[in-house]
């Protein structure tokens, strides 16, 4: 008692036994949760939010508030993580020739939900009739729902990877394009053009999702409130999309400059010195992942950038493991279900609204599919690169479009950000709005993953054979420079190269 009441230091006791069950069950349900979901509806995350749901406030509140709190800040964690690690793993020589056609997708993937929105909830369900301006509640709603969940749409890639597609001997774009890699029983959807081009789309989503995130914020001093502070319109929409740029543009030109260098320095000794060296160098490598990590957040949040986005450009550089597949992951998606009001969904007309709204919020990231047909019959590279060969099928198509289009159906915890922020600092957003786009928060987070699981389990292989769409050879990208010192995993050694070069 007296060293607590000095403030000197923590005065340390036994947990409870109370405590340390709770806590052990806890993690215990989140790994079989995460099992069951992965092997029943090919969506290992949806488990991980059930257990927060019933651990979190929503339903039980079994945990402690501080735990909670605790668990959120080490699940944002995770999805900076997890981020991160898809920055490594992405196909950077395929962003690049893909990035027209990712913005195409993120902009229509934006614009689809906001406009669908307007038209059953302002028009349809007649909200915002007793707000001014009377459009805002619907804006608001259908913001929420318009960006993708950057990091569901990673972990749904990683997990589909790392299960075995069906057999690819019957595959109707075998015999169309004989000269495509081999692909492999595990395919890393990662490395195919569609999942390059589902990964831009949401990066871009993502800052989307920022920019509109400071516009409802600053929705009271647009319209004049003396508690807004009177923020420029100009400066609220430009500042994360200027931010987001030069980071873009600069990271490329730091890596050469500077990460480089220090890389082949200190990290790739050679061959006379790797033995005596190689503690060094794996020291200095988890030091220099660590501390690239650290400066891309902190200059992304200072500069007005998303994090995410700050985590996937320093995941262009280096790797830093996998504690998040089997802590901070779970975490993360637990998160997401402490924050869900589950127990005011169930109130009157909402349920129904809700799941009309939802499935309408689905056809409308679904329906961004289209954007793989229209791109195959308009880019002239694609027909280019089409000539020689046998051309491939309109039902060749079908797959890939479905596939981008599920994948993006998840809004997870950047839609649930947003609802708040429009519920909690303005004046326009009403409870049963609110309400209702939690429903479809809630719904497109469980039935896009499913949807994705269940596709890639049907016609995994042949979106990776696919020719144009699926797995693409490696001509002279970003990671086939050579680097002399072993890492110690596939991911490392990825990063590795792309350090180096």
């Amino acid at each position: 008692m007296a060293a607590e009441k000095s403030g000197a230091f923590f005065a340390y006791h036994e947990p409870d036994i109370i405590n340390i069950l709770t806590l052990i069950s806890f993690f215990l349900f989140l790994a079989t949760a995460h099992w069951l979901a992965e092997k029943i509806i090919c969506a290992s995350l949806i488990g991980n939010i059930i257990v927060g749901l019933i651990y979190g406030v929503p339903i039980a509140n079994i945990l402690a508030i501080d735990w909670q709190a605790t668990f959120l800040v080490l699940g944002y964690i995770g999805l900076i993580l997890i981020i991160f690690e898809g920055g490594l793993t992405v196909r950077l020589d395929l962003l690049r020739q893909n990035l027209i056609l990712s913005a195409a997708v993120a902009l229509f993937g934006v614009l689809t939900p906001i406009a669908l929105s307007f038209g059953l909830l302002y028009a349809g369900f007649h909200y915002g009739l007793t707000f001014a301006p009377a459009l805002l509640e619907a804006f608001i709603v259908g913001t929420s729902l318009c960006s993708t969940s950057l990091g569901t749409t990673f972990v749904v890639l990683s997990s589909a990877s790392k299960n075995k597609p069906k057999s690819t001997s019957s595959s109707p774009n075998a015999d169309a394009n004989p000269t495509a890699p081999a692909v492999a029983a595990g395919v890393d959807f990662s490395q195919t053009r569609i999942g390059t081009v589902l990964v831009g789309a949401a990066v871009l989503d993502d800052v989307c999702g920022l920019v509109l995130v400071s516009l409802i914020r600053n929705l009271r001093g647009v319209a004049g409130d003396a508690d807004g502070g009177g923020t420029s319109l100009g400066w609220t929409v430009g500042r994360p999309v200027l931010a987001s740029g030069l980071m873009a543009v600069l990271t490329p030109v730091v890596a050469w400059l500077v990460a480089g260098p220090l890389y082949r320095r200190f990290v790739t000794p050679s061959r006379l010195q790797r033995a005596a060296a190689a503690g060094v160098a794996h020291a200095f490598n988890i030091l220099l992942m660590a501390a690239v990590l650290c400066a891309f957040l902190t200059i992304a949040a200072y500069a007005g950038a998303s994090v995410l986005f700050g985590a996937f450009l320093a995941g262009a550089f280096h790797y830093l493991g996998t504690p998040q597949k089997y802590v901070f992951q779970p975490l993360f998606f637990a998160s997401i279900g402490f924050a869900i009001p589950f127990v005011d969904l169930w109130t009157g007309e909402s349920i129904w609204k809700g799941v009309v709204y939802a499935l309408l919020m689905a056809f409308a990231k679904i329906v961004v599919g289209v954007m793989v047909p229209v791109w195959e019959f308009i880019s002239p590279r694609l027909r280019q690169r089409s000539s020689g060969k046998r051309p491939v099928s309109g039902t060749a198509t079908w797959a890939p479009a479905t596939l981008l289009g599920a994948a993006m159906v998840a809004r997870g915890e950047i839609g649930l950000v947003i609802i708040q922020i429009g519920l909690n600092e303005t004046p326009f957003l009403s409870q049963e709005a609110f309400i209702i786009g939690v429903w479809a928060i809630v719904l497109n987070t469980i039935i896009g993953p499913v949807l994705v699981g269940v596709l890639l389990n049907r016609a995994g292989a042949s979106i990776a054979e696919n020719p144009c769409w699926g797995v693409q050879e490696n001509h002279g990208s970003d990671t086939e420079v050579a680097v002399e010192a072993e890492p110690t995993s596939t991911s490392q050694e990825t990063s590795s190269r792309r350090t180096s070069a």
